[in-house]
């Protein structure tokens, strides 16, 4: 441990001030008095201050095929502690900040891509134009629990705050569903594949079409993001949209609109069931949609608030999230004897135990692995395949202009075209680990903090110009 040469109150008082312990201001001592203290900052920045950062052990060199001159090589024998640090990448922000905004960012692009086209993306503009909705479908009640309903008086006689951690939990615990609330949970994806499937088929009825003439003429395409309500129930928002047979580049029938997709969607939500046998003393039941369906025009019309930009910001802040709204961990739990030492609120806590005692009867719905997830165990952001762009092509987007950087700094032609093998790379990488140390993550955090405020200040300053030039064109 780091000797320091002041008195240990002194240290106590410092660490107090940091809003940390004496152990960890110890280690950020060390981490930041060692010799290579500098670059260690330039590996986190380069991950954008990850929270996780896995390290690597290795090399890489490249060559000239044809003459064997090194272009480039590199080995992590001098870098600090020996790894070096990349980004875990984690898409919860509730484990690492910093890998879920970019994210964020990618799901943001991705789905107003879908709404108002990128040229960037190779998605034409003219998708404005195509009959588009954000739906919300939700999960039918599994028994009464505390809200703030429009009288502003919930069913217990007391006004809820905002915040009131009561909010979503069962009125009756004793009386509420717990075993239907995680089935439903678990069964999710299969209700949301169903649904996709009858609104096809609804769609090409309001037309008077048959299903294989509708691929002819029109193609439903969607981009969903999914979002634990209080409760600790699952439902999905949606940007659903009508395109022509070959997807956002050709345009929809006449015929197409958005009332017709309106109604199309609460038809294919009325219909959908997911039939469940009964296990043991769970009886058998069926599974439904909600009662309660919204379908909003997403703007492009007078008088419309709902604008692209607002959609696409609400899905890419629930794709970075779980079931933390319900206050569960965000690990997964063996067995009770774990969640005994875990302090998880009374409402959580019986989902959680529902899921536990519910998979030997379902062993093939794995409620055990997702009980964390109070027993959901789909994607929470998926897309139909011609909906916009993909993570993919994002992520590749992110790479080659990384790439380019490199290339610049080794003092090669940043537009280098090896498509005919004109260089030769080796490399060879050993997983050594992933983390940081105590003082480590503080000071990671710092630096992770320090970038999301020049974030912010640049996006503030780039609106302001926006606004101005509005003003004075």
């Amino acid at each position: 441990m780091t000797e320091f040469p002041v008195a240990p109150e002194a240290v106590a008082g410092a660490a107090a001030s940091l809003g940390t312990d004496p152990l960890t201001l110890a280690d950020m001592l060390r981490v930041a008095n060692s010799p290579g203290f500098d670059r260690w900052q330039e590996q986190i920045r380069r991950t954008g201050g990850c929270s996780h950062p896995i390290r690597l052990q290795g090399q890489t060199v490249t060559r000239d095929r044809a003459s064997g001159d090194v272009l480039y090589s590199y080995r992590t024998d001098s870098e600090p502690g020996g790894v070096l640090r990349v980004a875990c990448g984690n898409r919860r922000a509730s484990r690492c900040p910093s890998c879920a905004w970019i994210y964020a960012g990618d799901v943001y692009h991705l789905i107003r891509a879908g709404i108002t086209g990128d040229s960037r993306m190779g998605i034409h503009g003219e998708i404005r134009q195509h009959p588009g909705v954000f739906a919300t479908l939700t999960a039918p009640s599994f028994g009464p629990v505390h809200n703030r309903p429009a009288s502003g008086r919930c069913r217990c006689g007391s006004s809820h705050a905002e915040d009131d951690p009561a909010l979503g939990t069962a009125l009756e615990p004793e009386q509420y569903d717990y075993a239907g609330a995680v089935l439903w949970n678990n069964h999710a994806g299969d209700l949301w594949r169903r649904f996709t499937i009858y609104l096809r088929r609804e769609v090409a009825a309001r037309a008077g079409l048959t299903q294989s003439a509708m691929k002819e003429v029109c193609r439903v395409s969607y981009g969903k993001v999914a979002e634990f309500q209080k409760r600790g129930a699952v439902h999905f928002h949606a940007v659903v949209r009508l395109d022509g047979p070959d997807g956002p580049d050709t345009p929809p029938p006449a015929w197409a609109t958005v009332a017709l997709l309106d109604d199309a969607i609460r038809s294919a939500a009325a219909r959908v069931s997911v039939p469940i046998p009964a296990a043991g003393d769970v009886p058998a039941r069926v599974l439904r949609w909600g009662s309660q369906i919204d379908v909003q025009v997403i703007g492009g019309l007078e008088g419309v608030e709902l604008t692209d930009q607002a959609v696409a910001s609400y899905v890419a802040k629930y794709a970075t999230k779980a079931a933390e709204a319900t206050e569960t961990v965000d690990r997964r739990i063996g067995n009770k004897e774990a969640l005994a030492l875990l302090d998880v609120p009374d409402h959580p806590r019986r989902l959680i135990e529902a899921c536990l005692d519910l998979h030997s009867l379902y062993p093939d719905r794995k409620l055990r692995d997702w009980a964390h997830m109070l027993g959901f165990r789909g994607h929470f952001m998926t897309k139909s395949r011609a909906y916009s762009t993909t993570l993919s092509e994002r992520r590749q987007v992110r790479a080659d202009f990384r790439a380019r950087q490199e290339r610049r700094e080794r003092g090669l032609p940043e537009d280098l075209d090896d498509s005919e093998g004109s260089t030769l790379t080796v490399a060879h990488w050993v997983y050594a680990g992933q983390g940081h140390t105590p003082g480590e993550s503080w000071l990671a955090a710092s630096i992770a903090k320090e970038i999301r405020l020049n974030r912010e200040t640049a996006r503030e300053a780039l609106q302001d110009q926006l606004e101005w030039e509005e003003l004075t064109a």
